[in-house]
């Protein structure tokens, strides 16, 4: 960053936070779009994703909506922590399902901002509805830096 008032550009703090994140990886997660206030993400169901009927255990799903809506409103360089968060499971996923995650930003203010993420299959049907709360911090990132 050339001054200090420049944040980063938001694929860096998404390459930042998706290198840091080790629950991102282990979903197998694809980073394909990552903007201020909006991400998209891929990922393909496995086996040890399911629960006890066959189908993806649902915390994995939630899982997956959070990491999009975390990309999603930490993107614009300001470091953002989820205060609020809920999923609807319209339809079930099945091993091998093609996942996207697509997280958008509706609406910001100073301190906080609502996102909605909206999971489809393979055959663009939804299967999961995400809306979250973040509270925005003042405190930018900076990639290398370690938060804690």
């Amino acid at each position: 960053m050339s001054q200090s008032s420049e944040l980063p550009a938001p694929a860096d703090i998404v390459a930042h936070l998706m290198a840091r994140d080790a629950f991102s990886q282990w979903l197998g997660l694809t980073v394909v779009e990552a903007a201020a206030g909006r991400s998209v993400l891929q990922m393909t169901v496995r086996d040890d994703m399911l629960n006890g009927f066959g189908t993806l255990h649902g915390g994995v799903l939630f899982a997956v909506a959070d990491s999009a809506f975390a990309f999603a409103t930490n993107a614009g360089g300001l470091l953002s922590v989820a205060v609020d968060c809920s999923i609807s499971y319209p339809v079930a996923c099945r091993p091998g399902d093609a996942l996207c995650a697509v997280a958008v930003e509706q609406s910001t203010t100073n301190r906080l901002a609502f996102c909605e993420v909206t999971i489809t299959n393979q055959h663009d049907v939804a299967v999961g509805y995400f809306r979250g709360t973040v509270y925005r911090t003042a405190r930018p990132h900076v990639p290398g830096e370690h938060f804690g």
